[in-house]
């Protein structure tokens, strides 16, 4: 919880450390439901060392990594409304019951890369995110950010390759426990099987499902291979949006100054999260090709077909989400905004 603190005269030993010219005013609690080898974990840290510097010792962060403060995205959400956590990360998914619109960072085959999901992200979208999640939460939960958290799902499976839609038929997919993932498996001719994501690994090593749509990382650091996981399709459609919330309360509690610190710590964050990724891919890519796993790109004509299939989950989305429509447009509008952006870009830079 953010905290006041009484000052108190800094002894001759505190004043020869830069970060303890001030009194410390503000303690940010933050937790992340992952591990120290997660992006997660590497913007947390660049927060952390950001906010300490910039705030001159002003602000200190804490930083609680597994289930120390809570244990689901409900739980995680309510105590940032109560203000007892200061700063909680979560996927679309774990935020889906109390912003269900949110999920609009789920919908397949809208952004086509990092360029477009990067410059997405950090624009007016995520304001218009953030507005409705502070209307609808009472003012009390405060969307700061949106990062990444292990790249692009793809889709992968323990039978066959995956070239086209057609491919998918019969495959018996796993899926989140929520509506949307569910929709577009089934769009694809796929069975989709809910299950929890510790129940994962048995689940493909008994046959229970055959198939999963994630990201490379977390399919080796889960070490899915060794559960017969061997075709990976890099259709690359969602992007992994990283949801960063804080107690509202809190933040506006601090002075001026230094909400501008925690603003800026944010972007800091969100571009370490947008960085690592890329980074980690690179050996797990390789990883999974030296354990005897296929990966396949589809062609732009076959990725096509993919979008083609995946359509009719726009249209439920915005039939039966809760402020899914509205948010499904803005979206569009602010892709169509950047896409614009980068082919002027491209025309400058390629001549």
């Amino acid at each position: 919880m953010l905290k006041q603190f009484t000052k108190i005269a800094a002894t001759a030993a505190l004043m020869a450390t830069p970060l303890a010219t001030w009194a410390q005013d503000f303690t940010i609690r933050a937790t992340a439901n992952s591990n120290e080898n997660d992006e997660d974990y590497d913007g947390l840290v660049v927060f952390k060392n950001y906010v300490e510097a910039a705030s001159n010792g002003r602000i200190a962060v804490e930083l609680f990594i597994g289930t120390q403060l809570c244990e689901t995205g409900a739980e995680c959400l309510e105590g940032v409304a109560e203000g007892s956590i200061d700063v909680y990360i979560s996927t679309s998914g774990g935020a889906a019951g109390i912003f269900p619109y949110i999920q609009v960072l789920d919908l397949p085959y809208l952004m086509s890369d990092d360029r477009v999901a990067e410059a997405v992200l950090s624009g007016d979208f995520m304001r218009t995110l953030r507005d409705k999640a502070l209307e609808d939460s009472g003012d009390t939960i405060r969307l700061m950010t949106i990062g990444n958290t292990g790249g692009w799902r793809n889709f992968a499976n323990t039978e066959r390759r995956v070239q086209t839609p057609a491919d998918m038929a019969g495959l018996k997919m796993r899926t989140v426990v929520a509506d949307l993932p569910v929709q577009l498996v089934e769009a694809m001719g796929a069975s989709a099987t809910p299950i929890p994501w510790p129940e994962l690994f048995t689940s493909l090593q008994t046959g229970v499902v055959e198939g999963t749509a994630n990201g490379i990382t977390d399919i080796m650091g889960m070490k899915f291979p060794d559960a017969g996981l061997q075709y990976l399709t890099l259709d690359g459609h969602s992007y992994m949006g990283a949801l960063w919330w804080m107690s509202n309360e809190n933040y506006m509690a601090m002075p001026e100054d230094l909400r501008r610190v925690v603003v800026d710590g944010f972007a800091q964050l969100q571009q370490a999260t947008f960085a690592s990724p890329k980074r980690k891919s690179i050996e797990a890519y390789e990883a999974f090709v030296a354990g005897g796993g296929e990966v396949y790109v589809p062609t732009p004509e076959e990725k096509a077909a993919f979008a083609e299939a995946a359509a009719p989950v726009q249209a439920w989305f915005r039939e039966n989400v809760d402020g899914g429509s509205d948010m499904l447009d803005a979206l569009l509008a602010s892709v169509e905004e950047v896409e614009a952006e980068i082919a002027t870009e491209y025309e400058s830079d390629l001549n």
